[in-house]
């Protein structure tokens, strides 16, 4: 039986509220306060009570509230109702701690330079905390109704090696080998449900990744492979073991892009919006215009009819996530790590410095050869866009949350075009500053940046092995061997050479030699923030 969602049918037509900024009491928000909301704040247009449960996701942040949940929701209220969400937290309970009271109803701000758009999305019928009770988590995902797994866990819970297999000696993967039944991980949580689906005879779940890896539904039908074969070779009855086999041959793992730009929730967003709306919103999502989702059209258990609300349903999802990827996310990295080196704290104030701006056009003409010429991208347009997307200045996109994990996002976004370049001879200095940029940001953590200003998965050894004011050349090396960059291409000395350079002008004038290196003026740029606020 499917769980079902909780809730009440908001009516049809709702009583005028007080203006917005009125001083009103302040409830939460909830099923029983919806018909109280502004009528210009949207509210679900379908009965929650009736909507039942056919995905589980794990990885409930920000973005996948601003992203998958409100396609879904817009799925729901075209009468879809078999498709409400189950939200998973793997680690923290603190999202469900902030909607469970609200009956899973959150706020979306759609926020432009000149207006903000509110939503209420109720997709996320209920939450679960994986720490707390992982037997839950497993009998929501094992559930028949479940048809859909989707993901949102960021770059590093794919607990990759540094060659890009699964970490078997990572300790969450040495625990869910030897407790099945109390994972810790998405590999985990997956295994141990579709080993559950298979032996009661039910269909497996289509698992659909929507986080920034390269050929993400590959990558994780791999990793899952990797794991399982582990986790049949550990087995004591042979009788048991065969999931590698199922993983392998029945279990479905589309592709995805996803794209939207969702900075992090301020305590001013929650004073405005509880202001707009007249009720507390413990975590509303703020978030852009622009949304894009490109999925490999492969669910043999059906899926939402997605197609009608934007989402762009191909047989090769590639050039897509390509030139997302290396245009959209490898420019939001140079952003970050150039803008915190030059002292500004958000996307819009870093792109308004005429240096970076004129480095982030080059980057892009670096970027755009590496991409197939036959797949039909406007590439000309989609930078436009982007332009006009990074100056949002209603959006306030951080750039030391950007920089985050940078050992594990650097690789796609920036490394594979670079290294392509080398291949076809063409120029790639701008990427390469990138990488430079990168390690002179993390060296600057606790210096010119505050301590813990923004964390990798490998900031322990990054501190040691910065911490000894290498030779740049050697200091490069060593970064690439700890992060596996570049691997063992042939002409990974190269790139070294080309990052070395970077660093040391960096180390010597800051991002002023950087930039009079490439061509760039960067004397006229000031710095318009303290980088330790």
């Amino acid at each position: 039986m499917r769980q079902a969602q909780t809730g009440v049918t908001p009516p049809v037509t709702r009583p005028e509220a007080s203006k917005p900024g009125t001083v009103m009491t302040r409830s939460h928000l909830s099923d029983a306060t919806l018909s109280s909301l502004p009528t210009a704040a949207r509210i679900p247009a379908y009965d929650r009570g009736k909507v039942t449960s056919g995905i589980v996701h794990l990885g409930v942040g920000a973005f996948h509230r601003a992203h998958q949940a409100a396609y879904v929701d817009e799925c729901l209220a075209a009468g879809e109702t078999g498709w409400g969400i189950i939200g998973v937290s793997l680690r923290s309970p603190d999202t469900r701690d902030a909607l469970a009271p609200q009956d899973g109803l959150y706020t979306l701000a759609i926020r432009s330079s000149g207006e903000e758009e509110l939503r209420v999305i109720g997709s996320i019928g209920s939450m679960l905390v994986a720490p707390e009770n992982p037997e839950a988590v497993l009998a929501a995902l094992a559930d028949p109704g479940t048809r859909i797994v989707t993901l949102t866990i960021t770059e590093k819970a794919y607990l990759r090696a540094a060659g890009g297999r699964l970490d078997a000696a990572h300790p969450d993967i040495v625990h869910d080998l030897a407790n099945p039944g109390a994972p810790r991980t998405a590999h985990g949580f997956i295994a141990e449900a579709l080993a559950r689906r298979r032996a009661a005879g039910t269909q497996p779940f289509t698992v659909l990744c929507c986080d920034n890896l390269p050929a993400n539904g590959a990558t994780l039908h791999r990793l899952m492979i990797e794991f399982a074969g582990l986790r049949d070779a550990g087995l004591a009855q042979a009788a048991e073991a065969g999931l590698t086999r199922h993983v392998t041959d029945e279990v479905a793992f589309p592709s995805s892009m996803v794209d939207r730009i969702v900075p992090a929730t301020t305590d001013a967003d929650r004073t405005r919006i509880a202001a707009e709306l007249g009720v507390e919103d413990a975590w509303p999502v703020m978030t852009e215009p622009f949304r894009q989702w490109v999925i490999e059209d492969n669910f043999p258990g059906g899926r939402p009819a997605w197609e009608q609300f934007g989402v762009t349903m191909v047989g090769d999802v590639g050039p897509f996530e390509d030139m997302k990827l290396r245009l959209l996310n490898g420019a939001h990295s140079a952003i970050a790590y150039l803008g915190l080196l030059c002292g500004h704290a958000t996307v819009d104030r870093a792109f308004a410095d005429p240096a970076i701006r004129q480095f982030v056009d080059a980057l892009w003409a670096e970027a755009i050869p590496t991409l197939p010429e036959d797949a039909g991208l406007d590439t000309a347009a989609y930078t436009a866009e982007l332009a006009e997307r990074f100056s949002n200045t209603a959006l306030a996109h951080r750039t030391a949350q950007i920089a985050n994990d940078g050992s594990q996002k650097l690789p796609q976004r920036i490394i594979a075009s670079a290294i392509e370049c080398l291949e076809a001879g063409t120029e790639m200095v701008h990427l390469t500053l990138v990488v430079a940029a990168w390690i002179a940001a993390c060296a600057a953590r606790g210096k010119t940046l505050p301590e813990g200003h923004f964390t990798d998965p490998l900031d322990t050894q990054l501190t040691a092995l910065l911490s000894q004011q290498l030779p740049a050349n050697e200091t490069v090396t060593a970064v690439f061997d700890l992060a596996g960059f570049a691997g063992d291409h042939a002409e990974r000395q190269t790139l070294i050479q080309l990052v070395a350079v970077h660093l040391v002008h960096l180390r010597r004038d800051g991002t002023t030699l950087a930039f009079a290196a490439l061509g760039i003026d960067g004397e006229r740029r000031s710095a318009d923030e303290d980088p330790k606020r």
